[in-house]
Order: C-alpha cells, then structure tokens, then sequence
C-alpha cells in the first residue's frame, strides 16, 4: 500500500534528537541525582545502572496504537490482540500505516479482540495522523509541553500515556508523571513519606531531580522491584 505523506515524513520521528537519553547521559544523570540526594544515591547504588534508552523500534504511529492497545490488559492479552492488529493491517508490526487502518471497517478491528473503545481510539489516532493534526514528524522538534498538547486530544491519549511517550519512545530526560502510582509509591519509599505523595508534594520532592526528573522517576519504579524494598 502506498504511504501517504503523513507516514512518509514520520521517518524523521525514528531519529533520536540531542535532547533524547543515551547511555553517556544517563550515566551523567545517575552521578548528578547521586551528588545532590543521598537517598537517590542509595537506591541508583542499590538498584544499578538506568537502561531508560528511547525505544526507537517501528515509528511513532506504531508506538502510540501499541500503547493504546495495551491499556488496562495483561502482557499477554495485549500481546495477542497486538499480534491480530498488527496482521489485519499489514506491512510491519511496529509501523502500521495510518492509512491502511482507515481503510478498515469496525467490526474488523473488533475481530482482533479490540473493545469498542479501543478502535475508535486506534481509528481517531490513524485520523489525526492522517490529517496532520497530530504532527508526528515534527514531533522530535518540539518541547515536551507541546507534544502533550498535541498528543491529548487524541481519543485514548491522556497526559499519562503522553508522559510514557516522551519518556520511552523519546527519550525526554525531564518528564515528571505526578500521577503515576508507581512513581508515587516509590517516592514515599526512598524518602519514607508517611502519606503516599500527592501530585504536589511529587512536585516538592522532585527539585533535586531536575533536569532529570526521567531518570529518577525510573528509579522510583525499580527500588519497588528490589526484595527489600519494604525497608526502605
């Protein structure tokens, strides 16, 4: 099928940008947050080198219908209906054509296991993509609060999966989930808050981390992985 000119410039958005994660920045981050917050220093030490690296597989569209996919499902629900999704709409798994889910009627991509919501998710992103409502080539180009603008008003994009965008699809060092639950439970954690932390106590806590808010909300999430991590 022939790519229209919303997929064909998106092969810019496969490319990392000098603001996306690499592995020399990561490791300047990890000594940053170490030198400035003793209590991310024990967990950076206690849970080791971050692996937060964009995932630059596939393309944008494919990355975000993915993820739209996956909501609110098990790995290996998700993986499955992925699996249909990606066959029903050919070409490669990881970079669907925009166009060619258009061409799809509903009840089609309700056979690959979609809830009702979910298509008209997935068919609502294919459109702002289409239209270029959803600048998806530019997207490497723009600050992290224009992106999110541009991504929530896409049906099944909220700030979170915009958040999860520019962290793992970009790469973006300094995004800050407030509302991530995961985040939460392990800020309260390392800095053994007795209430799990509002948005704007994340906030509060978070001054030391900037400008790698990413990284260390990553760190978040693993010292919950940790065996002891009840101790901390």
């Amino acid at each position: 099928m022939k790519l229209g000119a919303g997929s064909r410039r998106e092969g810019a958005g496969k490319q990392a940008t000098a603001a996306s994660l690499t592995r020399s920045a990561l490791d300047r981050a990890q000594a940053d947050l170490s030198a400035r917050d003793a209590k991310m220093a024990a967990v950076i030490e206690r849970v080791g080198p971050c692996t937060l690296l964009p995932r630059t597989e596939g393309t944008h569209f494919g990355h975000l219908a993915r993820n739209i996919i996956y909501q609110q499902l098990s790995g290996s629900a998700a993986a499955t209906i992925h699996g249909r999704f990606a066959a029903l709409v050919g070409g490669e798994a990881q970079a669907p054509d925009p166009h060619a889910v258009l061409a799809l009627d509903e009840d089609a991509l309700r056979r690959c296991g979609l809830s009702v919501a979910k298509v008209r998710a997935v068919q609502d992103l294919a459109r702002h993509v289409v239209d270029d409502r959803l600048p998806l080539h530019a997207l490497d180009r723009m600050s992290d609060d224009e992106i999110i603008a541009a991504l929530v008003p896409v049906r099944g994009i909220g700030p979170w999966t915009a958040q999860m965008f520019l962290m793992f699809r970009l790469g973006r060092p300094d995004v800050l989930p407030v509302l991530d639950l995961g985040v939460r439970k392990g800020a309260q954690r390392i800095y053994r808050t007795r209430a799990l932390p509002d948005a704007t106590r994340l906030t509060k806590i978070a001054r030391n981390w900037r400008p790698w808010a990413s990284v260390a909300s990553w760190y978040c999430w693993r010292v919950l992985d940790l065996e002891d991590a009840g101790g901390w």
